[in-house]
């Protein structure tokens, strides 16, 4: 099965806006930026069930934010950093720098 890849030409800056919104998949891009390599699903720790996974790396690959490919039996996902970089300059460093906001009870 091939993974839909967009062409980031196509895709709305809010549409990359609203996957990174969500603590989950900024942890995931966070991490695939920190990685010299790209990176199994499985090798991210990521607290949530399996299928919860799967849609927020779902959501990462249709918004144009990561890329998946098969190397053997694995698959492998990588940040398309260079694309977003030269569509939306700036955005995805501001997104990886921004600090969580404090949480109010």
């Amino acid at each position: 099965m091939v993974s839909y890849h967009p062409d980031l030409g196509q895709i709305p800056v809010e549409d990359v806006l609203a996957a990174l919104g969500n603590p989950v998949r900024l942890f995931i891009v966070r991490e695939l930026a920190s990685s010299a390599r790209p990176r199994t699903c499985g090798s991210l720790p990521v607290t949530v069930t399996k299928a919860t996974a799967t849609h927020h790396w779902r959501v990462l690959r249709e918004s144009g934010i990561t890329r998946e490919r098969r190397e053997g039996r694995t698959k492998v996902v990588e940040l398309r950093r260079s694309e977003l970089d030269e569509r939306f300059p700036g955005l995805l460093d501001a997104a990886l720098t921004a600090t969580a906001p404090s949480l109010r009870t």
